[in-house]
């Protein structure tokens, strides 16, 4: 009996479990070069299939010592053309032509394989995949009722984070240092379990990572050149809730059941957001709606009735178009981070689908703020209408999210009327913030007194009076806010007539332009050099420049008096690098460093750039 086997069936090592059973008593083996020109492919770009492959090989080679089998390797080895068209069958069709011209009967575990090579007339052998129960993994030992996570890399002691949801403590399991064989040989059960159990399967792939779905467990593995050294992170959910355990579930359940609704749910790591997604997806699906979930890697746990879709073709935009011919009532994106995630939740939102996302965040309202810049200001309220802030496992804070046109927070005149966003509070019904573009910038104005008030519009207002101003002066700018309307600008003696303009017509289009009556005056006029009447220190007065850019450096032109001097350069009120003065008067930056990058960023906003002793 001669038979030929594919790469598939190779890998599976069920050639030589066949021979030992007697199957393939006494027959000749012939493996294609091209099998093993596939496999070493594989084991040299760290793809584990690979070693499992040349493993076969020797154990088929340990048995044709043993007198058990006569194995042969026959055939040609791939050309380049070949292994480049390896995804459209071109490595598999040598195989079977091979088997053709050796008469040999074709094995293989490939279906499609197996197909194929009935219709070319072969005589195929089909030896489907097993699929084994298998038990309890190593890595589970390291878990109690506590435990949501455990950490084993070579060479230090297991870890594990224990304890209650958001008072977790890092802690050693045992004392003893695990060696680099003993996590070897826990990632090789993990894979192995992944591949042979319905229960599991390997998520993600990479050179020097994999990430394993395993019953309730995410496991990460990293090895060298992604990692120093191979290391092992296994994650669980530490525990299963329901919409009731939580505060506000009532007041929540029917704002979901009113309508789709555009949710994010926020918090710290490790805060337990994943944990509400959970109940919030169990409740939506009680309450008969659809609920799907999209997520790299899948990691929610949630019942069998809902479809967890990762990434199509490596992009979550695809993964959203199928969804929408799917047409789910709800969707749950895990882990909203990225620009193009928010266009996603964004996209699948405004047609019509309920969303739900999760987002890091420290606090309630900085969930709602990443999406400025990646939405249109006005439609966020269309995107996302409640935010829910998760604290230690428990709701701590719910915003609902609503559109206004009025005159914002801090403004009085009545033509500073715009569309506001507002943000109040769910229990209270009481406004917490407003979001509004104040001369082109979006402004995020505290209401509850919890910040300070230069934190929110007033900062603004004095930055757009300084960029405004500094288009025009030529020297130092100071700006002194007197309320909410009314603001006093310190310049140069020399760029009076300029900032005021003939017959107060310049300041009078800047005064129209803001919103905002501005006194000008000079800098000895200023009662409080240094700072402000209002208790906010003002920058220090310094020596405005302007930066030459050359192919290689920003150079900045100093008083030559200052050479060896230590200054610090500012692009308006802000710090950016201290430097010593050169001998010639100057300072140079080199271009492509981190300082470089962002003293060009200032001078592309046409920010003032000064020089101020250290």
């Amino acid at each position: 009996m001669k038979i030929l086997p594919d790469t598939s069936v190779v890998i599976d090592g069920r050639v030589s479990a066949r021979i030992r059973d007697g199957d393939f008593a006494d027959a000749t083996v012939l493996i294609p070069e091209a099998v093993v020109g596939e496999l070493e492919h594989q084991a040299n770009e760290g793809i584990d299939s690979g070693w499992n492959g040349l493993e076969e090989l020797k154990t088929l080679a340990e048995l044709a010592d043993a007198g058990e089998i006569t194995l042969q390797y026959v055939g040609r080895r791939p050309d380049a053309i070949e292994k480049g068209q390896a995804a459209e069958g071109a490595i598999d069709a040598l195989i079977r032509d091979l088997a053709a011209e050796r008469e040999a009967t074709f094995v293989t575990s490939d279906i499609v394989q197996s197909e194929v090579a009935e219709a070319k007339g072969l005589d195929v052998e089909y030896i489907s995949p097993v699929v084994e129960e298998v038990g309890t993994l190593a890595v589970e030992d390291y878990f109690d009722e506590t435990t949501m996570s455990v950490h084993l890399k070579a060479d230090t002691a297991p870890m594990a984070k224990r304890g209650d949801v958001g008072e977790m403590a890092f802690e050693r399991v045992r004392e003893a240092v695990q060696t680099e064989a003993e996590i070897e040989e826990i990632a090789r059960e993990i894979e192995n379990g992944a591949k042979q159990s319905s229960e599991g399967f390997i998520e993600l792939t990479e050179p020097g990572m994999k990430i394993v779905q395993f019953r309730d467990y995410r496991i990460a593995i990293a090895r060298p050149p992604f990692s120093d050294g191979i290391e092992i992170t296994a994650v669980r959910p530490l525990v299963q809730t329901e919409l009731d355990d939580y505060d506000s579930a009532e007041e929540l359940r029917e704002r979901m059941l009113a309508r789709q609704r555009g949710i994010l749910i926020s918090g710290s790591p490790g805060a337990g957001k994943s944990t509400f997604a959970q109940a919030v997806a169990g409740f939506l699906n009680d309450s008969g709606y659809s609920v799907k979930t999209m997520e790299k890697p899948r990691d929610l746990q949630v019942g069998p009735e809902i479809t967890q879709y990762t990434e199509l073709g490596g992009s979550m935009a695809k993964t959203a178009d199928s969804l929408l011919m799917v047409r789910p009532d709800y969707t749950i994106y895990d882990e909203v981070r990225k620009t193009n995630d928010f266009e996603v939740f964004a996209d699948m939102r405004l047609a019509g689908v309920g969303m739900i996302g999760v987002v890091h965040a420290t606090r309630a309202i900085d969930a709602l703020q990443r999406l400025v810049g990646r939405v249109e200001l006005g439609m966020i309220p269309q995107v996302v209408d409640t935010v829910v802030y998760i604290e230690a496992g428990e709701v701590h804070t719910v915003y609902d999210v609503t559109t206004e046109v009025k005159v914002p927070a801090g403004l009085t005149e009545e033509d500073l009327a715009r569309p506001v966003i507002v943000i109040r509070d769910f229990e209270t019904g009481e406004p917490a913030y407003e979001i509004y573009t104040f001369n082109r910038q979006v402004v995020t104005v505290p209401l509850d007194g919890q910040e300070e008030k230069e934190g929110g519009v007033d900062r603004i207002a004095r930055q757009e009076i300084e960029r405004e101003i500094r288009s025009i002066a030529r020297g130092y700018v100071d700006v002194e806010l007197q309320g909410s309307n009314r603001a006093i600008v310190y310049v140069e003696e020399d760029d009076i007539s300029s900032v005021i303009g003939k017959g107060g017509g310049r300041i009078t289009d800047v005064e129209n332009r803001l919103g905002i009556d501005i006194d000008v005056r000079t800098h000895d006029e200023n009662p409080n050099p240094g700072g402000s009447s209002n208790g906010q220190p003002q920058q220090e007065r310094g020596h405005a420049v302007t930066p030459e850019i050359t192919s290689r450096h920003i150079r900045i032109n100093v008083d030559g008096a200052q050479a060896g001097q230590t200054v610090e350069v500012k692009a308006g009120s802000e710090y950016l690098f201290t430097a010593t003065v050169g001998r010639g008067g100057d300072i140079q930056v080199s271009r492509g460093s981190a300082i470089a990058e962002e003293l060009e960023r200032a001078i592309d906003r046409s920010e003032q750039i000064s020089v101020v002793g250290a």
